[in-house]
């Protein structure tokens, strides 16, 4: 009798992570990531050097992933891969290579849109986390991306604010480096906020209308800020770098909240959900946890592992999509913009 198991191998590689995950019906069996180091020396993703160090690792991921779930990658259902957007480099490696491998099985080859995916990683069967029900509000907070997004099912979703510059990890990383302290600075800047004053400096607050957000204005107050306690004092970092860093958390957690609490009044919605990166971030999680209790909201905060990217997400969007029998043929291509 054949198996009634659907096992997903989900492949994500559209920034420096190679990573590969197996879902066997909405169920974590694997979830392997592979991160790149060499980028820390050169304070940012190299894009080339990204797509080389995919072309090393995708192939040894895939393989643990597969053995660590226990299976065969003949009893795998159909492959899931990042399709974009991210750095086009680093995606045609997992493009090219899920192609190539639902081709040689003769299985499903399911595209996914990594914005989705973040959001989705909620749908993720695990113990003691409960799933957003449909309306809910999305809230996506990376390196590359944010985005308040209202998802009323798995793939109907309307982005409904946007940052118009930078996005909110972008702004940590660039004023972590700012700050003297090694890539990437934003799980740093985090760390030093817990121990610091979050009303040592006020810094402004953009005035940016509707739903949409702007972080670059920020980060220029950070620079001419720093600039100017320097030249009075040249260890001023040092001797400041909790105060510093709790006061823009501080006001970065206070322009996702304002714009949050501005969504749930216009739509109505009151289940928030978040993720991408900056979604381990304490600040955030903290907000969102008193904002629960204050405004009667219901939140989502995904566990830890699903926050950055990871194959775990693309692999329950795929396993969505196979459900519906969303399949891909082999003329797809990687999208370094793809909207959701």
């Amino acid at each position: 009798m054949a198996s009634q198991n659907i096992y997903i191998l989900g492949i994500e590689s559209s920034c420096d992570d190679t990573a590969a995950a197996v879902l066997c019906n909405g169920k974590i069996k694997s979830n392997i990531v592979a991160t790149q180091k060499i980028h820390e020396e050169y304070g940012g993703v190299v894009p080339e050097l990204a797509s080389r160090a995919h072309q090393q690792n995708i192939v040894p991921v895939i393989d643990q992933a597969i053995k660590k779930a226990g299976i065969t990658k003949e009893e795998l259902s159909a492959i899931a891969f990042t399709r974009g957007p991210g750095l086009m480099g680093s995606l045609l490696v997992g493009t090219s290579f899920a192609k190539s491998m639902a081709m040689a099985l003769g299985i499903p080859l399911i595209e996914v849109n990594h914005m989705q995916a973040h959001l989705l990683a909620h749908f993720i069967e695990e113990d003691g986390f409960e799933k957003p029900n449909f309306p809910f509000l999305g809230l996506t907070i990376s390196g590359g991306h944010t985005q308040i997004v209202k998802v009323t099912d798995y793939f109907a979703m309307e982005v409904i604010g946007e940052t118009l510059d930078d996005a909110v990890g972008e702004a940590y990383d660039k004023c972590g480096k700012m700050l003297k302290l090694p890539y990437p600075g934003g799980p740093l800047i985090d760390k030093y906020a817990q121990e610091g004053n979050s009303k040592a400096f006020p810094f402004p607050k953009p005035n940016v209308k509707n739903l949409d957000f702007s972080f670059s204005g920020l980060k220029t107050s950070m620079l001419y800020f720093l600039e100017r306690e320097e030249k009075l004092n040249p260890n001023f970092i040092e001797e400041n770098l909790k105060d510093i860093c709790a006061s823009f958390q501080f006001t970065v957690v206070k322009i996702l909240m304002d714009k949050l609490k501005k969504a749930v009044k216009q739509t109505g919605v009151k289940e928030i959900a978040i993720g991408g990166g900056v979604s381990a971030n304490s600040g955030v999680r903290t907000a969102l946890t008193e904002a629960q209790q204050k405004f009667g909201w219901k939140t989502y905060i995904p566990k830890f592992e699903y926050t950055t990217d990871n194959a775990a997400m693309i692999a329950i969007v795929g396993h969505h999509k196979y459900l519906k029998k969303e399949f891909s043929d082999a003329s797809i291509t990687a999208k370094a913009r793809y909207a959701l």
